[in-house]
């Protein structure tokens, strides 16, 4: 790889993970270059990226002046331009669904940090990915993790096992989080992410995402997938073969570890700025069953998973909204996953959906969570 191979369009740029891509694309010039850019609402930061890797094609939320040789366009319109190679998906929530499929109908490989890609419309967009025969590579370091465990081995494949650092709170009963504050919640033991991620780790509807993801990247039934607990974060999952051995991915925990696995494979390339592990240095590794009555979020996730049809675009939704009022200080930390059930509970299925269906059920479970909010109050 001494030569640039991948030309790179980011969707989410100013976000964590997209600044860390960024990070990595910046110690190797050689190899990688900016074609697109898609930044939300910090113009200031997202103009920084434009001066520094002088995209060709940019995405603002906000107005912003671009240089003459960059072109405003859409996101749909960057994932499927014909220069680039691979899409790096590191948007949050559904924003990240109409490019992600617009990038896979181009034939553009897929590098992918959206979690709700694949849990609002897993089956559509791996079948579309399969008839255009289009890789997608994880970014979150559980999904990476099996991915580097597996080695394309699936059919020798027991169960998978995601790990979870527990977050913030993890032994403290949700009863005693009415008057957790947004700062408490944000304050992650292990990982630095995104105020949504973040929140969603506290909560533990990450994981449950993760299932449903891990479920649709590696074809295996959510029944095959098992959650632990494991603090330090050092191992980030494992895999059960059908012999009973297993296979484990440790590091630092550091985002840009599956990041740059992602941009990089099937190469590995050395990068001696991210941190090394030193076992005797670790102490002790340690891993506890989850109590779900203390992550009702989690518990919700996973049945809407198992329900499948348009379920799990009704979590994202739900969680999206409960998440954003959280964080605008308008209800309390327990309240995020009570609306969420709410809205699931009065959410008619629709079997099978289409992509229209699915869209439908995002745009209902927002009011419906939102309407959920007005009768609290």
């Amino acid at each position: 790889m001494g030569v640039t191979t991948k030309k790179l369009a980011i969707l989410g740029s100013t976000g964590s993970i997209g600044q860390q891509v960024l990070d990595i694309v910046s110690n190797y010039s050689d190899i990688f270059s900016i074609v697109g850019l898609a930044g939300g609402r910090n113009t200031g930061l997202l103009a920084t990226q434009i001066e520094q890797f002088h995209p060709k094609v940019v995405f603002s939320a906000n107005r912003l002046e671009l240089p003459n040789k960059t072109k405003m366009c859409s996101m749909e319109a960057i994932a499927s331009d014909p220069e680039v190679d691979m899409v790096v998906v590191a948007t949050t929530g559904k924003v990240g669904l109409a490019p992600t499929l617009a990038a896979i109908r181009a034939g553009k490989e897929i590098a992918l940090a959206n979690k709700e890609v694949l849990v609002m419309a897993g089956a559509i967009v791996m079948a579309e990915a399969k008839l255009h025969q289009v890789r997608i590579l994880p970014i979150d370091s559980e999904h990476s993790a099996i991915f580097q465990c597996l080695n394309g081995k699936i059919g020798q494949v027991s169960k998978l096992i995601l790990t979870a650092s527990g977050g913030p709170f993890l032994h403290i009963p949700l009863t005693k989080l009415t008057d957790v504050t947004v700062d408490e919640a944000l304050r992650h033991p292990t990982w630095k992410m995104g105020k949504k991620v973040t929140i969603d780790s506290a909560t533990l509807m990450n994981k449950g995402m993760e299932a449903i993801e891990a479920s649709w990247l590696f074809s295996i039934p959510l029944s095959k997938i098992e959650i632990v607990i494991h603090p330090q974060s050092i191992i980030h999952s494992l895999a059960e073969f059908v012999d009973g051995s297993v296979k484990a991915q440790l590091s630092i925990p550091d985002m840009r570890f599956a990041i740059q696995y992602a941009l990089s494979y099937p190469e590995r390339l050395a990068n001696y700025r991210l941190p090394r592990i030193e076992l005797p240095r670790l102490g002790s590794l340690t891993f506890e069953e989850i109590d779900f009555s203390m992550f009702p979020c989690l518990q919700l996730a996973l049945e809407a998973g198992r329900k499948g049809g348009t379920y799990p675009a009704v979590l994202c939704a739900a969680d999206e909204i409960a998440v954003e009022l959280f964080l605008d200080k308008r209800i309390d930390f327990p309240q995020i996953s009570q609306i969420i059930d709410k809205t699931l509970s009065l959410h008619q299925d629709k079997d099978n959906p289409t992509l229209q269906q699915i869209l439908e059920a995002d745009i209902w479970a927002r009011n419906a969570a939102l309407e959920i909010l007005s009768k609290v109050n």
